[in-house]
Order: structure tokens, then sequence, then C-alpha cells
């Protein structure tokens, strides 16, 4: 629900050549309450104005001497991204009025201003606003908690294969190569059994900032299983490379951790599987390098292997 406080907070530029009706409208709108009220007399500013300001409701003159209240929606429209120009247009014509609405506007007062009408239509306008922003915010958010581990803040497998495909798509295009490392915790279920699953989460989330710290801002490390992370390297020069940064990876998880006074040390297992030759497609990179992951495992674990080499 949109607060009595939001909307009597929220933002409204007022924009007339005539200065004395644009400052009589603000003055309605403030002794209704409404603390945020801005006006201009000049319709050229209006964009970078509301750029500088994102204003929810913009009362719009139709009628002005060089650039009109058309003009003006034309530009509104341009620079908003999700298409909603908040325009509540001002017109003393009513033949304007269905063309306002087609040109984008979402309402329209009529001059001679009507107090009871201009507050009601800037409220509801409001309101409508308002709940349109708290709705793509919370489609926004259930996006990002939909591709983001709530553990280690990580992104997960889904935001992992994502990433993969937009690096295969680089790749091919500059004849590149790029490299999925699958790491695994040894030794992971140990302290979780002994200390506790408190424990075994904060130790989690120090390895996922560890991991981080070693790859490149382009690069991408998820957390996709209990202990199990992939990271997807964005371009590797050679297989040196890859093996270069797969032992960074394993040596940097083998520090000892301090949590709760207490030390821990355990190893981390990997395997790596590099494009082209281990695979042309997120699923088939991810196999490649579980395949190779589980050899680490069986030939004694804190190592890696490299799927290509098998």
């Amino acid at each position: 629900m949109v607060s009595e406080t939001d909307i009597l907070n929220a933002k409204l530029l007022i924009v007339d050549d005539q200065e004395l009706g644009a400052r009589s409208l603000k003055q309605m709108l403030e002794e209704a309450g409404y603390s945020d009220v801005t006006y201009t007399t000049n319709p050229y500013e209006v964009c970078e104005l509301h750029r500088a300001n994102r204003y929810k409701v913009i009362l719009l003159d139709l009628q002005m001497p060089g650039m009109n209240g058309f003009q003006v929606m034309r530009e509104l429209n341009a620079i908003e991204a999700d298409g909603y120009a908040p325009v509540l247009a001002v017109t003393a014509e009513p033949a304007y009025k269905l063309h306002a609405l087609k040109a984008g506007a979402k309402d329209f007062i009529s001059k001679p201003f009507d107090a009871e009408e201009v507050l009601t239509r800037v409220r509801n306008m409001l309101e409508i606003r308002l709940l349109h922003e708290s709705a793509r915010n919370a489609a926004t958010a259930l996006e990002i908690l939909a591709r983001q581990d709530p553990l280690t803040g990580l992104g997960n497998r889904r935001l992992l294969t994502d990433r993969i495909s937009a690096a295969l798509a680089n790749a091919r295009r500059n004849n590149s190569a790029i490299a999925v490392v699958y790491l695994d915790l040894d030794g992971f279920k140990q302290i979780n059994d002994t200390s506790g699953h408190r424990a075994g989460d904060a130790v989690l989330k120090i390895v996922a900032q560890r991991l981080e710290s070693v790859v490149r801002e382009e690069d991408t490390v998820a957390r996709v299983g209990g202990d199990e992370f992939m990271i997807a390297l964005w371009h590797v020069a050679n297989a040196s490379d890859v093996e270069t940064v797969s032992a960074k990876l394993i040596e940097i998880v083998s520090q000892p951790y301090l949590i709760e006074d207490r030390s821990f040390t355990m190893t981390a297992s990997a395997g790596v599987s590099v494009y082209p030759a281990d695979g042309e497609d997120p699923d088939s990179l991810m196999k490649s390098a579980d395949a190779a992951l589980y050899e680490a495992k069986r030939s004694g674990k804190n190592g890696f292997r490299i799927a290509r080499q098998l």
C-alpha cells in the first residue's frame, strides 16, 4: 500500500510559461500538504530537470510559446525507460484533452483551476504512479533473489548459466576461449558435523569472499550446491592461464578459517572445462567440469584436473 507520507512527500513539477499560474498552482498543492513542489516557466529545461529529480507527477501546460506541451511530452517519453511519463496535462482547450491522452499524458486538469479537481487528480495519479513503482521494484527484487544464493550473496546456477552463455557469445565473436571451474570443498562435512551449521555457514561465506578475490571483475563466482562452487572465467589465453587460476583458487580455499575463536582447515578439489575443447554450450561445459572434478577427487583431492587432459 502507498502511505499518506509517501504521497505528500512525492516530487511534483509544474510547467507553465505564465509564472502567476505556476505559482498559484504551487501554492494550492502546498496548502494541501505537498512538501516537494517545484515549478518552471521554461519548457526547454523540463527533461533535464526530470532526469535529475525523477518527478512522480509533472503538471504540464499544453499551450506554451516556443515549445508546447506536446513537444515536451515527446521528449519525456523518449527518456522514460518503462514508457511511463508521469504527465498530468493542463489545458484550457477541451479539444486538447483527447490529444493529450493519446500523446502519453496519464490524465488532465482544466483551466481555470477547480481546486477539488486538481487535488483529486493529482492524488489519484500519485497513488497509481507509486503503486506502479512499488510493483516494479518488488518484481526486480524477486528476480534478484531468484538468481542469488541467499547465504553467500553469490549468483546461483541460474545466473551462472546466463553468464556462461554471455561469455560464450563473446568468445565466438572474438575467436577466444572461456573456462568453467567446478570447485568442491574437501572436509567441509566434518566442520558441519563437529561444529554445527552456524560455523559451516560462516566458512562458506568466507570461501565465497576468497574465491571472488582471486578472479577478475568480469568473471562470475556462483554457489551451486551445499559446498560446491562454480567459477566462469570470461576469457582465458591458454592452458597455463587456466592452471594458474585453478591453483590459486585451491590455495586460497586451503588457508585457515578463524570462526568464533576456533581455527578450521580444509582443502578443495576442482575440475576445469575449456571452450571450445570441452563443450560449446553451458550445459556441456558444466558436465565436463563435473567429470574432471570427479577425477580430481578420485586422485586424492586437494588438486584440480582439466577435462581435455583426462
